[in-house]
């Protein structure tokens, strides 16, 4: 059993990137992983200064809500980031919380593995490439974890969409079973 986090960062209503995130959420605890998903919605992200205070405080300057995410992404065993493709990259809110996780560099962070869900319009089997990659580079950074999985659920354009996506649905429920 793993302490699973899985942080959505679709600032949309009723997103499809929630809708998939809610299966994969239901396959991990039905796995028997302790499962806890946070929200970006609602959440004030500053942007990082560059400041690099945080490699010496492990801490952040910045007093908002990238702080607590930043603690709670530090005692997770697993990590999942659920995310829209916007032109064929990861959000800006998923960039921007990335950024913010720099106090975890030099810390005695818990978690080994990264997974991700990506959610577009398109349905290229190339599409989530760059998102792949952008994430790839931040686990980079971490000598301790590894880039575990990935999953892309293309053909989904609408708000709300994904509901009536029974593959999708069950594809990400599947997802969340495999994550450890």
């Amino acid at each position: 059993m793993s302490n699973v986090l899985v942080i959505t960062t679709s600032l949309r209503a009723k997103s499809n990137s929630d809708v998939l995130a809610d299966c994969l959420v239901r396959g991990a605890k039905d796995a028997g992983n302790d499962v806890e998903l946070i929200s970006l919605k609602g959440k004030e992200l500053r942007f990082c200064i560059g400041c690099l205070s945080c490699q010496k405080t492990q801490t952040c300057v910045l007093r908002d809500d990238a702080v607590r995410i930043a603690e709670k992404v530090k005692n997770a065993d697993t990590l999942v980031f659920v995310t829209p493709i916007y032109y064929y990259e990861m959000c800006g809110q998923m960039k921007t919380l990335l950024d913010r996780l720099n106090p975890l560099f030099p810390s005695d962070y818990r978690f080994r593995k990264v997974y991700m869900l990506s959610v577009a319009a398109e349905e290229e089997d190339e599409v989530p490439e760059k998102a792949v990659s952008g994430l790839q580079g931040w686990v980079d950074c971490f000598e301790k974890a590894e880039l575990a999985g990935s999953l892309f659920c293309g053909g989904i354009t609408s708000p709300g969409e994904a509901s009536d996506k029974n593959d999708a649905q069950a594809r990400a429920y599947q997802f969340g079973k495999n994550v450890e």
